[in-house]
């Protein structure tokens, strides 16, 4: 499968200096006769493994217990550790155990903080026995819906206050909230984020896990396979159910806005929920609230870009698959023209494909049992077919 060139980089990111090339650069300037002072014994660290929860620290890692507070001697620890509680995890290693946060939020002040020097920083989480659980930081998600026991994510923040404030949220209500392992490492000492497609959408879109093996697949999660990651870091923050009502009020443009900038790309599809009667969405309410969303994204300088679901399996007549009416397609594609801003339109572009193939074909590429909600190979098609269209409109 081919990638799209046009997603490929040609001027590149930012070069990362890797450890070697300073140290070199180091000697080189101190054969010069230039003196290099060696960082002081305390110097704030940069990197950092922590293992969560009462039981064995893995080795190699920092052991945390819910009861451990904050302190500025240490640099870490719970701001409010009366609101933590040590559990178990049915992992191995640094996840064997974990905590639990009994309260929980965006906004919560129930938080595991860092302290961190300004820069950019990769954060690695892995949760412990969860069924479903989001990830946020800096008071807005960072990672959406991680489900299943262990699940890992990863994400890069800038950190510019001298604290990352990390804690673990609902991704469903009810189930537990939980945090075995966390890695830390920092990435440049500029926090400022790589250019980045930001991807916003339902369940057709949402990642599933473990990432690298689900059975079920969204598109957003496939993505980064069609894109140079020299070129672009891909966020995806769809969740399963969602309406545009709820992705615009409830935390997940909040995010993409206090991260988005000039360069980045703002892919959202929406649809299949509003239509649906308990959403109680009008046809004509789902386009303001969606054209209200894509003017703020376009107010920060990045790039707005309308993307229209894929229909059912089962949307097949005499041989050709259409649905062009499904899901408020129509508002969708006007708003685009209305606002002059780029569209995928993937319900036409699935359509073309599925009738490629023919309904036998394009059925294996659904969940058993379920003509809505594409299976791994499925998203990755479908994630082709949204690459193929950005390169070619140049994006």
């Amino acid at each position: 499968m081919t990638e799209s060139p046009s997603l490929r980089n040609t001027s590149g990111k930012p070069t990362r200096k890797t450890l070697a090339c300073c140290l070199a650069a180091a000697a080189l300037a101190s054969g010069a006769g230039l003196s290099v002072s060696a960082p002081a014994a305390h110097a704030e660290p940069s990197n950092y493994l922590f293992d969560f929860g009462s039981g064995p620290v893995e080795e190699g890692y920092i052991g945390v217990n819910a009861t451990d507070a904050y302190s500025p001697e240490k640099r870490y620890g719970f701001n409010t550790p009366e609101h933590i509680a040590n559990v178990p995890a049915k992992g191995t290693g640094a996840g064997s155990d974990a905590v639990r946060f009994l309260q929980f939020g965006t906004k919560s002040a129930n938080t595991f903080d860092v302290d961190l020097k300004e820069g950019l920083y990769k954060v690695s989480v892995t949760l412990g026995d969860t069924s479903r659980a989001s990830i946020a930081a800096e008071g807005v998600f960072q990672e959406m819906n991680l489900t299943g026991n262990g699940a890992t994510a990863s994400f890069e923040i800038p950190v510019t206050d001298g604290q990352l404030n990390l804690l673990v949220t609902e991704g469903k209500v009810g189930t537990a909230f939980t945090l075995s392992a966390l890695e830390i490492e920092k990435v440049s000492r500029h926090p400022e984020m790589d250019p980045t497609i930001w991807v916003g959408g339902d369940s057709t879109v949402a990642s599933y896990y473990p990432l690298e093996t689900s059975v079920q697949g969204g598109w957003g999660q496939m993505l980064p396979q069609f894109v140079d990651p020299e070129a672009f870091d891909i966020r995806n923050i769809a969740t399963g159910g969602q309406i545009a009502r709820g992705f615009r009020n409830d935390g997940q443009l909040e995010a993409i806005l206090q991260y988005i900038k000039p360069g980045d790309l703002f892919l959202l599809e929406m649809g299949i929920n509003d239509t649906a009667a308990k959403n109680a969405t009008t046809e004509a309410e789902f386009k303001e609230i969606m054209r209200d969303m894509v003017r703020q994204v376009a107010a920060t300088g990045a790039t707005p870009v309308l993307v229209t679901p894929q229909g059912r399996a089962t949307d097949f007549v005499d041989g050709v698959h259409s649905s062009v009416n499904r899901w408020y397609r129509n508002s969708t594609v006007a708003l685009a023209q209305e606002e002059g801003i780029p569209l995928v339109d993937l319900n036409v572009l699935a359509s073309a494909y599925f009738t490629e193939i023919g309904p036998e074909a394009t059925l294996a590429l659904f969940m058993t049992g379920d003509t809505l909600h594409p299976n791994r190979a499925g998203a990755i098609e479908l994630a082709r077919l949204v690459a193929e269209d950005l390169a070619r409109q140049g994006l």
